[in-house]
């Protein structure tokens, strides 16, 4: 079978915020032929399909989804990156180079490629656990959605959904898919959550518009060819059931690690995306990765400034150097404390970005003090200001990380 086969200088897969982020800073910075891969037959990522605001940094409520994602992609190529769409990176090919260099498989309307390139950016993002991956039990009828699935259909197919839906899930995409629902004019009868209710969540709702059923979770779905109703059970062991003919499930995102676990990647345990440093590099030399495939899941404009950013020690890397740390240290947090990113300490004097590591929390936590220690030592300790809160990202501070001794073992943060 015949293959073309070609070499770039750098290859990024995933055309959403991040990735085009990260081609469109390589390219304006002179990194030679950067060209872009996006599965999809459009480029921009989830934001082209929200057309609520709140995107980019304009005044007054920001841009809408699908504004934003023009932009980025309209970036990217002025900058001078190639960007090609509807394309699949299927593998990496067995017989690398022996110069550091990487080859992907991938397969597009022309046919089979074989693309080698001398940096790859992962920016293949996240993805929405649908019902089945939730061990929702129930037959499999119509009407069950995830917020992207629901968002496509209405926004850029212009499909019909049911009349009656219910929202599974409270955070900010639960409310875009509760407003996603109203466009296509359906009724929502209720947003449920495993959560006990919170004063920001009485906050986000708009009041009288639709109950939040709190602390109940989905025990399973009823109908065979069509939805029928959403079954629940209460924190006191009640059961209900609630009648619609729509379900959305919202808000539990992983990152679409496929590529990146095919690469042998080392894997984060809390992420579930490539372990990482805050230069973006992960276990494997000359790959890299970037926005929500690290961190499931941040606003576009933070996955598009770790693209960005992203591209100034992939730069040093097609220079030549620096070397990688000989033993970059791993963090870790302790329950309920789901996850820290970056997870790795990376080369002298680097920093994440804006200067604060990203964690999230499995429960809600009022103003905690976040400890970091290694080996029983405290290297920090820092009190937040606000609660921690599902669902939501809070910061650590990095000032301790120039006290992490290289040869000590993983670095610890715990709440109290």
């Amino acid at each position: 079978m015949t293959r073309d086969e070609r070499t770039v200088d750098v290859l990024i897969v995933g055309a959403g915020p991040a990735g085009l982020g990260a081609g469109a800073e390589l390219a304006a910075s002179g990194a030679g032929r950067v060209e872009i891969l996006e599965r999809e037959l459009d480029a921009g990522g989830v934001p082209r399909h929200c057309r609520h605001g709140g995107f980019g940094r304009r005044p007054r409520g920001g841009e809408t989804g699908d504004e934003y994602a023009r932009r980025c992609v309209a970036a990217a190529v002025r900058a001078g990156a190639t960007l090609r769409t509807g394309v699949t990176v299927t593998g990496w090919a067995e017989n690398a180079p022996a110069d550091g260099a990487h080859t992907l498989e991938i397969t597009g309307p022309a046919g089979l490629e074989r693309i080698t390139a001398r940096a790859v950016v992962l920016a293949t993002g996240a993805r929405e656990r649908p019902r089945s991956a939730r061990l929702v039990p129930g037959g499999r009828p119509s009407g069950v959605y995830t917020t992207g699935e629901l968002q496509q259909a209405v926004h850029l197919y212009r499909q019909p959904v049911g009349t009656r839906a219910v929202v599974i899930g409270n955070e900010a995409v639960g409310h875009a898919a509760a407003d996603t629902l109203r466009t296509a004019g359906a009724e929502v009868v209720a947003m449920v959550t495993d959560q006990p209710p919170s004063p920001a969540a009485a906050l986000l709702r708009p009041r009288g518009r639709f109950p939040l059923l709190t602390r109940a979770t989905v025990t399973g779905l009823t109908g065979r060819t069509a939805l029928t109703g959403v079954t629940l059970r209460h924190e006191d062991g009640r059961t209900t059931t609630l009648r619609c003919d729509t379900v959305v499930f919202t808000g539990d995102f992983v990152p679409d690690h496929e590529l990146a676990r095919r690469a042998g990647l080392t894997l984060d345990r809390g992420t579930r995306g490539p372990a990482y440093d805050a230069e973006y590099r992960t276990s494997l030399p000359g790959v890299f990765a970037v926005g929500n495939l690290l961190h499931a899941v941040e606003k576009a404009r933070v996955a598009s400034a770790e693209g960005r950013a992203a591209a100034a020690p992939v730069l040093r890397h097609l220079a030549g150097g620096p070397p990688p740390a000989p033993r970059p240290v791993a963090l870790a947090v302790d329950a309920p404390l789901l996850w820290i990113a970056p997870n790795r300490t990376g080369p002298a004097g680097a920093r994440p970005l804006r200067g604060r590591f990203v964690l999230r929390t499995a429960r809600r936590l009022e103003r905690p003090v976040l400890v970091v220690s290694q080996d029983g030592r405290e290297l920090d300790r820092q009190r937040l200001l606000l609660p921690a809160v599902p669902g939501r990202a809070f910061h650590l501070g990095a000032g301790w990380l120039g006290r992490v001794d290289p040869r000590g073992s993983t670095v610890r943060i715990t709440a109290v």
